[in-house]
């Protein structure tokens, strides 16, 4: 490989992947003399890529964090993947993160070559998010803290204000970050409390990695995303509804699918659904997509909700006062 810059290239692509590179693999990648890849080495590292050689049999060639990050190699497949990852990161619920990402994504698209560009856009236009909900924004640097922490299993202190709006101070092992619709929460073994607690990462404030290293505890669940899902399901709200619907349990059975189950006919053209959920507008936007009148009989909340909903639909369509 006799062509010096794309030879260069072709290292450097190399070399970001995270491993050690002995020096005759690299040769024999680059089809070169060990001399000429330390040759190469060099001239990469008076570029400012900061380059490190270990000694040894199991030595070889990293490229190393520097002070400042130098230009990216990818090849198409990673160039899709994190245009993709940039759209949608525009839309969570990081304080500042989406106009970053939109900065971050100009950036890239516009040395994209016109062929990526083109798949970047085709999978844009066909596909379409659902509108996330307003949530509490998150700062990016209480991620980082907590993220950075993990990763070094260093015990952390952060101030917290719970739902009621009270103040503490905590100390705490952490063990993951758990992303949950627009929220994100922080998964760590309260020191204080000596048990397993789940903390809003928009509640947490001037959180400080202690230094002190701790051994890592095994979750009371299958994995953090679990433990985080039960906790949550456990303090909302829940709700048993009973409703009659005026079709047959076939019908309704067919749109509800996975909720089939809860279903009890009730003669050829009724049937009674009972069910729980944590949000009565799910319930209601339920009971009055699936086509058919119905009659709520408990819990009186959900009837309360779909008379004011029912109200509201009037008034946006115009109906006559009273109606």
């Amino acid at each position: 490989m006799s062509d010096t810059p794309y030879r260069l290239l072709k290292l450097l692509s190399l070399l970001q992947t995270p491993r050690d590179w002995p020096g005759s693999e690299l040769a024999a990648r680059l089809e070169v003399s060990a001399r000429t890849v330390r040759r190469d080495i060099e001239r990469l590292r008076d570029l400012g890529y900061p380059v490190e050689a270990a000694m040894g049999a199991a030595g070889g060639y990293r490229l190393a964090a520097g002070a400042a990050m130098p230009p990216l190699l990818l090849n198409d497949d990673e160039a899709v993947a994190i245009a993709v990852g940039l759209r949608i990161a525009s839309a969570h619920a990081v304080d500042g993160i989406d106009e970053s990402s939109v900065r971050a994504l100009a950036k890239l698209e516009q040395v994209l070559p016109s062929r990526l560009r083109h798949q970047v856009a085709a999978l844009g236009a066909a596909t379409v998010h659902l509108l996330p909900g307003r949530g509490p924004l998150v700062d990016p640097a209480t991620l980082t803290v907590l993220g950075t922490a993990i990763a070094r299993r260093e015990r952390v202190r952060f101030a917290y204000r719970a739902g009621d709006g009270a103040e503490t101070r905590r100390q705490a092992e952490p063990h993951r970050l758990v992303c949950h619709g627009r929220r994100w929460y922080l998964l760590a073994f309260d020191l204080d409390r000596d048990d397993w607690r789940v903390f809003r990462a928009d509640r947490i404030g001037d959180p400080l990695a202690t230094g002190a290293r701790f051994a890592p505890r095994e979750v009371p669940a299958a994995d953090a995303a679990s433990y985080v899902a039960g906790q949550l399901f456990s303090l909302a709200p829940t709700y048993q509804a009973v409703a009659t619907l005026h079709a047959s349990a076939g019908e309704i059975a067919r749109q509800l699918g996975d909720y089939a189950a809860e279903l009890e006919p009730v003669g050829e053209r009724a049937c009674r659904l009972r069910t729980h959920t944590d949000t009565l507008e799910w319930l209601a936007f339920r009971l009055t997509t699936l086509g058919c009148e119905f009659e709520v009989h408990q819990p009186p909340e959900l009837a309360e909700y779909l008379r004011a909903l029912g109200a509201r639909a009037a008034r946006a369509a115009g109906a006559p006062a009273g109606i």
